[in-house]
């Protein structure tokens, strides 16, 4: 799995945000257990609790393709040097949809990743213990 490809890809994927009021564009690329690539942006609403973010975004694109199981991810910040990862509501939803050990590689505009898990972004998950 190319990490570094899907971080491209999710880099790719922010600069069709629609962000005009934080000016903060965010992608996401999933990849799917069959070898696809999802990506996501996130859309923002003048209600911001209507916003949605790049990572559920790509969440929703990828279930409405048929595809449910996740084995990487990539999150891109291009408005921000250093690298900002993914909220705690994203957090939850990645949690339902992969493996505690799939890796998350996210960044910023600077050359600084970081690589880490969903196990290591959201600990003690029991509700995915509980599903399977």
């Amino acid at each position: 799995m190319d990490l570094d490809n899907l971080f491209i890809q999710a880099r790719n994927a922010a600069e069709f945000s629609y962000s005009p009021f934080s000016k903060f564009r965010v992608g996401a690329a999933l990849l799917a257990e069959d070898g696809t690539v999802v990506t996501g942006t996130n859309v923002e609403n003048r209600s911001f609790g209507l916003t949605i973010c790049a990572e559920r975004s790509a969440v929703v694109s990828a279930v409405t393709a048929g595809k449910k199981r996740f084995v990487a991810l990539a999150i891109a910040t291009p408005d921000s040097e250093i690298p900002v990862g993914p909220c705690g509501a994203c957090r939850q939803v990645l949690s339902e949809f992969m493996e505690p050990g799939a890796p998350v590689r996210f960044g910023g505009s600077g050359p600084e990743r970081v690589t880490t898990t969903i196990g290591e972004l959201v600990p003690f998950d029991s509700l995915h213990d509980l599903a399977t």
